[in-house]
C-alpha cells in the first residue's frame, strides 16, 4: 500500500501530454493490482478466458500501454523481485485480508448481494507468478522494455531516475519519493471519476506530478526527514506510530534533528529498528541496467494476436483494430521524425 502522504503534499495537476517523450519507470505490480481490482465482471470476479485463466491484468495492460504509447510516452515496466524480510509482517497482514475477503465475497455471491461481492472480491485479489510471467511475455511482444528488480520495483525505478536513466516513476504510492526518485507521476491513465471501493459514490481523479525537490522545500525538511515522516505514519516495512497522524508527524520531524528525540517525544518505543527502515529507503537495493536495454523494439503483431485472441479469447476485431491504429500512428510518427532529422 505504501506510505500515505497525500494530505501533506501539494501536487501539480497535469495531463498525459506532460509525459510526451519522457521515459518513465512503471511500478508494474502496482499497476497490475489496479487492473485486477478494477476490471471485473458483474459478479465481482476478474475477467477470465475459456480455460479459466484470469485476464483482467492483460486487458488493462494492453489498452493502458497502447494509450501511453499513442501519447508519446516511453514506458519501462519494472517488476518486483524477492521481498525484503522487513516486509514479512505487511505481507502476512495482506494474506489475512485476502483470506477474509475471499470468504465474504463467496458468501455475498451465494446471497445474491452483488455490490458486496464486488467490494470483497476486489480485496481478495492476488497477483500470481503466472500472471506476472504473462504480463512480461505480452510486454516483450509489444516491444516494451522490462526490468527485473532484485527487490522492490519502485526502489529500482527510483534509483534509475536518480541516475538519469528514467525521467520519473509512475506509481500510485508515494514511496518513490522516499527512495529518492526526483519525479513521481500518479493516476497516469486515469481520468474523470472513480468509484470508491466499497462505497456508492465517486471521486474526481486527476493526474499528478510530484517533484521531490519542491516537496522537500514545501515541507521544510530534507529527504532523511521525509523518510522519518514515512516511518511515523507507517510504511510497508513498519507499523505506524500510535496516535501520530500526518500533521503531528510533520511537526515532529520539523522540530527534532534525531529520530531518538522523536521516539522520546511520542513516548512510543517501536518494536523495529528504525535505522534498518531508514537504510531501506536511503540505500535502495537495485541492479545495474544498460541504457540499451531501455529502448523500445518493434511489436510482433502476429504473436500479439496469437497471444491475445487465440490463447486468451480476446475479441479479434478489437485487438486487430487497436493494433492497426497504433501501428499506423507509430509509422507516421517515425516518418515525421525521419523528416525532421533530415532537415
Amino acid at each position: 500500500m505504501g506510505v500515505n502522504l497525500s494530505k501533506l503534499i501539494e501536487k501539480e495537476e497535469i495531463t498525459i501530454d506532460y509525459l510526451q517523450n519522457k521515459k518513465v519507470g512503471i511500478d508494474s505490480y502496482n499497476m497490475l493490482y489496479q487492473f485486477l481490482a478494477s476490471i471485473r465482471g458483474q459478479d465481482g470476479l476478474p475477467l477470465a478466458d475459456s480455460h479459466g485463466n484470469i485476464t483482467s491484468h492483460i486487458a488493462g495492460l494492453f489498452y493502458r500501454t497502447i494509450n501511453l504509447l499513442e501519447k508519446g510516452v516511453k514506458p519501462v515496466y519494472v517488476f518486483d523481485g524477492i521481498p525484503s524480510e522487513l516486509k514479512a509482517k505487511t505481507l502476512e497482514k495482506r494474506r489475512e485480508v485476502r483470506t477474509d475477503a475471499t470468504k465474504k465475497a463467496s458468501a455475498a455471491l451465494q446471497e445474491g448481494k452483488m455490490e458486496e461481492a464486488k467490494k470483497y472480491g476486489s480485496r481478495a485479489l492476488k497477483l500470481t507468478k503466472d500472471m506476472v510471467d504473462e504480463a512480461k511475455e505480452f510486454l516483450t511482444l509489444l516491444g516494451i522494455p522490462i526490468v527485473q528488480a532484485p527487490q522492490e520495483g519502485e526502489a529500482q525505478a527510483s534509483v534509475m531516475v536518480a541516475k538519469g536513466q528514467l525521467d520519473g516513476v509512475v506509481s500510485q504510492d508515494f514511496d518513490a519519493l522516499l527512495f529518492g526518485a526526483t519525479h513521481l507521476y500518479r493516476n497516469i491513465g486515469f481520468s474523470g471519476k472513480r468509484k470508491v471501493a466499497g462505497k456508492n459514490f465517486y471521486v474526481d481523479i486527476k493526474q499528478e506530478h510530484l517533484d521531490l525537490e519542491k516537496v522537500l522545500k514545501q515541507l521544510k525538511i530534507n529527504r532523511q526527514k521525509l523518510i522519518w515522516l514515512g516511518i511515523l505514519v507507517g510504511t510497508d516495512f513498519n507499523d505506524k506510530f500510535p496516535r501520530v497522524g500526518p500533521k503531528t508527524a510533520i511537526k515532529l520531524v520539523q522540530e527534532f534533528d534525531t529520530f531518538e528525540e522523536i521516539i522520546e517525544k511520542t513516548g512510543h518505543q517501536p518494536d523495529f529498528d528504525y535505522k534498518e527502515i531508514e537504510d531501506v529507503f536511503m540505500n535502495p537495493v537495485s541492479c545495474g541496467v544498460e541504457d540499451s536495454k531501455l529502448e523500445q523494439s518493434n511489436p510482433n503483431k502476429e504473436k500479439l494476436v496469437e497471444f491475445l485472441v487465440e490463447k486468451h479469447d480476446f475479441s479479434s476485431d478489437r485487438v486487430e483494430n487497436t493494433l492497426n491504429k497504433f501501428l499506423t500512428q507509430k509509422e507516421e510518427r517515425e516518418k515525421q521524425k525521419g523528416l525532421s532529422d533530415w532537415f
